[in-house]
């Protein structure tokens, strides 16, 4: 008896194999169309309809093509505009199905994302994470916490015991164990922190990233509290998030966005700013990478995430 991953495998791979015989057989019909074009272009007129018959050899079919050119074949005509009609049609026909079979839904995120979505699902249960005062939560909010994996995916392969000797860096974060112990204080997290442990790691990350986009009020050296805006406290980020300017401004309170962050595009300029921010001596590109698969957390076959993910260091397919 095969097991399930075995008969999937099974599967794939007779999908895979009926989509290269269509692809086939369309590449032999495009180019008899082509032929028959040819021939329109060349003697003002077609011969007949050509109906490709799959048991037909090679020469069969070059000898009815043939005869379809000869003037004097009594045989009905085509118009151009039907041939381009067919050759279009078969050529959009054969550029979907390689479409499907090249990434189609066989694609998938690597194995770790699952895990570190697990334990992104545990570390979201601490209320702790929104940013302080103004309890902004784009980190572990339903629709936006797919840029936890994201990031950790892309500064640490999504190994908890990541272990960069270059910058210090520790865990899923990308931050320093420093920081991210400061951070663990006002979380309510057990102490001392952990940077190994992937579920320490989620919440400071969460916390981080919410206090990036949404401003804090963090103590000042005089010992006074000082308020810090967020990537949301300007009229032109909102602007870009959002479509509107509009900001929120309240006593003691960094200003945010009068509007929520509810697109795509404004979720995915977002994430990229939050990156930037985040990853000191980060490029555009790789900001730009983080928004590409954050917008395509449901799209692993995406073109543009595939070429990304081959190129991820410590990322396994």
């Amino acid at each position: 008896m095969r097991t399930e991953p075995e008969f999937s495998v099974g599967r794939n791979g007779e999908r895979l194999a009926d989509l290269r015989n269509k692809t086939v057989e369309l590449e032999r019909e495009l180019d008899d169309v082509r032929l028959l074009l040819k021939s329109e272009l060349e003697h003002g007129y077609i011969g007949a309809t050509f109906h490709h018959d799959q048991g037909a050899s090679h020469e069969s079919r070059r000898e009815a093509l043939i005869n379809l050119g000869r003037h004097n074949s009594p045989v009905r005509k085509l118009s151009r505009i039907h041939l381009v009609a067919i050759a279009a049609a078969a050529a959009g026909a054969l550029i979907a199905i390689l479409v499907i079979a090249l990434s189609g839904p066989d694609a998938s995120w690597p194995a770790s994302v699952a895990t570190v979505q697990r334990e992104i699902t545990k570390a979201c249960q601490n209320p702790d994470v929104k940013s302080e005062p103004g309890q902004v939560d784009f980190a572990c909010a339903q629709g936006t916490r797919q840029i936890l994996w994201v990031f950790a995916l892309m500064t640490s392969g999504d190994k908890p015991d990541f272990n960069d000797a270059a910058t210090g860096r520790l865990g899923l974060e990308p931050i320093t164990p420093a920081q991210g112990g400061q951070l663990a204080w006002s979380l309510n997290l057990h102490h001392p922190y952990n940077p190994f442990n992937p579920i320490d790691s989620l919440q400071v990350a969460a916390r981080a990233i919410n206090s990036i986009v949404g401003g804090a009020t963090v103590t000042g050296t005089n010992g006074g509290a000082v308020v810090q805006s967020g990537l949301e406290g300007t009229a032109a980020n909102c602007l870009r998030y959002t479509g509107s300017a509009a900001l929120t401004r309240r006593p003691g309170f960094p200003s945010i966005c009068a509007r929520p962050v509810s697109s795509l595009a404004g979720q995915g300029a977002l994430v990229a700013d939050v990156y930037q921010k985040w990853i000191v001596g980060s490029n555009p590109k790789q900001a730009q990478d983080a928004a590409t698969l954050y917008e395509n957390a449901n799209n692993p076959g995406d073109p543009q995430v595939q070429a990304i993910l081959r190129h991820l260091p410590g990322v396994k397919q």
